[in-house]
């Protein structure tokens, strides 16, 4: 009996595990446990093997990205289980949506993936104005800057990304510099849409104004900055001891497992397969845009810190085309049934009409007060019937299934929520793991709780 040796799982999986031999020089692996019940019994087997923690992630903890709540089950360190836990942040956008006219429900969608307001109002529009019949009319220089806006904002949300998945494992001057280039991009926003979030900028038929005098220098000055702080970024990471090893062969998801999942975006480009919805159903024009599909073949942590930071690169390519393709010209459908609000001007409340406008439907045109009424209190009719056009957002595909009964509100708008849908591949990337890599694992999915909730 003397060179009977019991272990347990922790062995081969757990590095803190120790091992450890009694007076009768057995010897036990074992990874926590009282170690009278480890040794009491010679015949049985180890307990600890069927021992487990349940812990709560969540939902305050800061590396769940919002109110996430994980449920884990614990072997030592190891994650036996994980089941996600979500509805913390429901705000019944999609209903409200159902009570206002299918312009004001644009300032509801914004609210959904808060990272990247203008990628939901841009899905939602299309598929209003796919409705509508209009597609064809929208004016090309609004939709040249639909494109603009939304490479911007691609651009600020992967700054957020680096810069709390570096905060999450100690790189806390990659936080630093996302947020401080973040902050340039969100003063550019608000230049060009009086707000810095939640915009309820893209419009039915347009946008809700046209570019201010300066906007346009403004982001050329901000290219080559940022193409050089991306260069800084991977300098400081892509070889740094530390955050590799964090990252490396961590939370491994292969193509065919994502495509099982329905998993989108840099999730799946990090697996090596190239799908991106503006090279495979181009809309906005993208089709007549030059750029690179990013992928990576690690299938872990890594590779998709790599996709999204090489995506930066091709939004900087994609908003300087963008810049070169803006011609003079209106920025809303001319149809003035649909064009609302009209005359908007930028103020220091933000969007409001301008008082030209306000002139001439108060004191000069009863017909134009009578129209604008109608627009503002009502809204306009969309014909019946249903429409889906998705985007690529920052983290995957988003659409909005958008239902009209042919009145003046949106029958039913849901919301395909690319967060929502790769939260289902958590699971698969952190059992069997480290619960150090939970985190990790978590960041590396992206997930916003305002598009999963909504």
């Amino acid at each position: 009996m003397s060179d009977t040796t019991y272990t347990s799982t922790y062995s081969a999986t757990d590095p803190y595990g120790s091992t450890s031999t009694d007076e009768s020089g057995r010897v036990f692996t074992v990874g926590g446990g009282d170690w009278d019940d480890v040794v009491g019994s010679v015949n049985s087997a180890d307990p600890i093997d069927a021992e487990r923690i349940v812990v709560n992630m969540g939902p305050q903890h800061p590396s769940t990205h919002g109110v996430l709540r994980l449920v884990l089950e614990l072997e030592g360190e190891t994650v036996a289980r994980a089941r996600l836990v979500i509805g913390y942040l429901h705000t019944g956008i999609e209903k409200n949506m159902e009570f206002r006219n299918w312009t004001q429900a644009v300032t509801f969608i914004t609210r959904c993936d808060y990272l990247s307001p203008l990628f939901n109002e841009t899905t939602y529009c299309l598929g209003v104005e796919r409705l509508l019949g209009v597609e064809d009319q929208i004016p090309d220089r609004a939709t040249v800057i639909r494109v603009l806006v939304m490479e911007l904002q691609r651009i600020s949300s992967h700054l957020v990304w680096i810069a709390t998945s570096g905060l999450e494992i100690g790189a806390i001057t990659m936080m630093l510099f996302g947020l401080r280039e973040r902050e340039q991009i969100l003063n550019i926003l608000e230049m060009i849409t009086g707000l810095r979030m939640n915009h309820a900028y893209v419009r039915p038929g347009g946008v809700a104004q046209d570019l201010p005098p300066g906007a346009v220098d403004r982001i050329r000055e901000f290219l080559p900055y940022m193409r050089g702080k991306v260069d800084e970024y991977e300098t400081l990471l892509t070889a740094n001891p530390i955050w590799v090893k964090r990252n490396k062969d961590v939370g491994v998801l292969d193509t065919r497992g994502c495509l099982q999942l329905g998993v989108t975006g840099p999730l799946l480009r990090a697996s090596g397969f190239a799908w991106d919805l503006r090279k495979e159903m181009p809309y906005c024009g993208y089709e007549n845009y030059d750029f690179d599909v990013v992928t990576a073949p690690g299938e872990d942590c890594f590779a998709r810190y790599l996709v999204r930071i090489n995506e930066m690169r091709q939004s900087l390519r994609i908003i300087e085309q963008a810049l070169d393709k803006l011609r003079p010209g209106p920025v809303m459908v001319e149809d003035k049934k649909i064009a609302w609000p009209a005359q908007l001007a930028l103020g220091g409340d933000g969007l409001g009409n301008s008082l030209d406008h306000i002139r001439h439907i108060m004191g000069e045109s009863m017909e134009a007060l009578i129209h604008h009424f109608k627009l503002v209190t009502e809204g306009f009719r969309v014909p019946p019937g249903q429409a889906y056009v998705p985007v690529e957002s920052p983290r995957g595909e988003l659409g909005a299934h958008v239902v009209s009964d042919g009145g003046t509100r949106p029958y039913r708008v849901h919301l395909r929520d690319p967060s929502f849908v790769n939260l289902q591949a958590v699971p698969v990337l952190i059992e069997g793991g480290m619960i150090a890599d939970v985190i990790t694992s978590v960041a590396s999915v992206d997930p916003v709780m305002g598009g999963v909730d909504r």
